[in-house]
């Protein structure tokens, strides 16, 4: 377990010297925003192109593995609504809350991370998780959220989430990534070299841009912020590993990155639909600031179980 820490020590420390920066006023709002734009359309994209390029869809693709992943998912998702009814919060609020128990961060944090403990071999689960997040897990915020408001699901609501879809660096770069592999197309190796280039950044830049932006967030409603990081550190892992040992088995490799990706803190990108919609900002401000320390520990004991 002490080995699985130290391993992920580096990883957090980057988080914490971005903090640091942000909070000594050495990095502003403004260069977090630049940064994480460029991490979000350039590294990152970049990163996810490269690992794509070399992948084909049945690779990335396990039914029984995304069967398990949406089941533990809609689980903990399940849970916070009921919860969040139960302290009579309306559906916004309540599909709000559910988001931030049941996405973690990924992107910027679970793809870099778990590639490195893992293996390239890791990949493939990861990006087929992160992609169900993306399409399943974002589309179902924005129709319930829209739904609540217009009070009818319309099918403008669809175009809307599919055109936002399709313009996520994100998607586009994995799609674009198995198409290149799909057609068997040649990568040039000065594009190559290019995207591995900047695909590298993605890792150091992402975690300084998580700890900087940190740094705005506040600690307000530390009672929901505390279930809220509960249910994704805790109950988010537990349910996938319930869903990938017992629900439908998959291969103990394929099992411990799913429970790892599970176990990641709460995404940047919740408190971002939070602020855009105005449903509870400062409570996923403080769920993403709590889980993210928390997960120092929780993160490096889950996957010191697992691995």
């Amino acid at each position: 377990m002490l080995a699985i820490f130290l391993e992920t020590v580096p990883f957090f420390a980057l988080i914490g010297l971005g903090y640091g920066a942000a909070r000594r006023g050495f990095f502003s709002e403004t260069a977090t925003a630049a940064l994480t734009k460029f991490v979000f359309f350039f590294a990152l994209s970049a990163m996810l192109f490269r690992f794509s390029a070399s992948l084909t869809i049945a690779e990335i693709f396990d039914a029984r593995l995304a069967s398990a992943y949406l089941l533990g998912t809609l689980a903990v998702y399940g849970i916070a609504t009921a919860v969040a009814f139960a302290r009579r919060q309306d559906l916004q609020t309540a599909a709000i809350e559910a988001q931030t128990a049941a996405i973690g961060n990924a992107g910027f944090l679970g793809l870099p991370m778990l590639s490195l403990l893992y293996g390239d071999a890791a990949v493939p689960s990861i990006i087929l998780m992160l992609t169900i997040d993306l399409v399943v897990f974002a589309t179902l915020l924005v129709v319930l959220v829209a739904g609540a408001r217009e009070g009818r699901i319309s099918a403008q609501i669809f175009r809307s989430v599919a055109l936002g879809l399709l313009r996520n660096p994100m998607i586009m770069s994995i799609s674009a990534g198995l198409a290149v592999s799909a057609l068997g197309l040649p990568v040039p190796h000065v594009m190559s070299e290019f995207v591995t280039l900047l695909g590298n950044a993605a890792t150091p830049c992402a975690l300084f841009a998580i700890g900087a932006s940190l740094a705005s967030k506040s600690a307000e409603r530390l009672a929901v912020a505390g279930w809220l990081s509960f249910a994704k550190l805790v109950l988010h892992p537990l349910c996938v590993a319930a869903a990938v040992f017992l629900i439908y088995p998959v291969t103990p490799f394929q099992a411990a990155v799913a429970i790892s990706a599970a176990a990641m803190p709460v995404a940047g990108n919740v408190f971002m639909m939070a602020q855009h919609y105005g449903i509870a900002p400062q409570r996923v401000s403080a769920t993403i600031l709590i889980s993210t320390a928390l997960s120092i520990v929780t993160l490096s004991t889950i996957i010191g179980l697992v691995r």
